[in-house]
């Protein structure tokens, strides 16, 4: 938190300041086009003019009600991102503060493993979510290392990019792990523990565990457990019940989960945390080492885009994300910069 008294964007410490670019923006950025909004601000496809490439541009305002806090976020996820680097955690490229609003540039992605679920109208193949949470691991296994916890995993913040790679993405939440203790994240990834900080205390990077293992299951059957309660209901649900499964239900044409599957779910759902395995031990599980995933991420966009073609464009507008980049190469009428104007 900024100190009391300091005006949210009045930068002292030459620290702070040297997370943030002092240029302008919009002379860098252009034809900036919204592809998604929240609570913390909106989301543009952009082009860098500079770099000549496709970048994403989350802007995050910190005016009006609750300034200083919002301020506080900013500075949190922008000296977090600076301390990362791994080939899949969306890249951070550069940030900017122009009329009270932050402009964070990241790495171009299609969109997230949610979009494509929800394009798809069905679960992922089990070697389609095996090849995703081999990559998801691998920046998890990172993060632990340097002692960082994620807080937030999901499908949703598990984003791919168009050659066909995991890229973790979202660490608003993201907090070092000595331990946290603090309630954050989607309620129906969060893990026990998490839930019961708010009464008992502390919590760690296995927190991360659990929400990966109900990502599995988000991935396989379209929503996580519970989906269909109000959170607060959901959140005691997990926090006294017995950990969700996979379903055993056979749909037509689709045979059963692997056993491997299961098991690889059920010890990440593990109650409590200190059972749960490391990062580094699910990377050597037999679910995630048994296939061979070269192509598998690239071939599941080149069928969901596919399918985007062929839908009604109107009924599935947000989904337009994932051809954006397509659009924009096979417009006529391009200028230099690769970009229709």
């Amino acid at each position: 938190m900024p100190p009391s008294g300091v005006k949210p964007g009045v930068i002292k410490d030459p620290a702070v300041a040297a997370l943030f670019s002092h240029k302008d923006p919009e002379s860098r950025y252009g034809d900036l086009r919204e592809i998604g909004h929240g609570s913390f601000g909106a989301v543009y496809f952009a082009f860098d003019k500079e770099g000549s490439e496709t970048v994403a541009i989350k802007k995050m305002a910190y005016s009006g009600k609750q300034a200083g806090e919002k301020w506080a976020d900013i500075l949190k996820e922008v000296a977090f991102l600076n301390k990362i680097k791994h080939p899949h955690i969306v890249e951070y490229k550069a940030c900017f503060l122009k009329d009270q609003t932050c402009w964070l540039v990241m790495e171009y992605c299609i969109g997230s493993a949610a979009d494509i679920v929800d394009v798809l109208r069905q679960g992922l193949r089990e070697i389609e979510i095996s090849a995703i949470c081999s990559e998801t691991l691998s920046a998890l296994h990172y993060l632990h290392q340097l002692q960082l916890i994620h807080r937030d995993i999901k499908a949703g913040n598990i984003l791919l990019s168009d050659s066909g790679h995991v890229k973790l993405a979202d660490f608003g939440s993201a907090s070092m792990s000595d331990p946290a203790q603090t309630f954050i994240g989607t309620p129906f990834f969060m893990a026990p523990e998490v839930i019961l900080a708010m009464d008992e205390g502390h919590y760690t990077e296995k927190a991360d565990i659990w929400s990966l293992g109900i990502t599995c299951i988000e991935l396989a059957e379209r929503r996580p457990p519970l989906f269909n309660m109000n959170a607060m209901s959901a959140l005691y649900h997990i926090a006294q019940n017995d950990p969700p499964k996979l379903s055993v239900v056979t749909k037509e044409n689709q045979p059963d989960w692997s056993d491997c599957f299961k098991e690889f779910v059920d010890v990440c759902l593990r109650k409590e945390a200190e059972e749960r395995p490391s990062t580094g031990s699910l990377l050597n599980h037999d679910f995630i080492t048994r296939s061979d995933h070269k192509g598998v991420i690239q071939e599941l966009i080149t069928r969901t885009k596919a399918i985007v073609m062929e839908l009604d464009n109107f009924q599935y507008k947000k989904m337009r994300k994932l051809m954006y980049l397509d659009e924009v190469e096979n417009k006529d009428g391009e200028n230099a910069s690769g970009f229709a104007f």
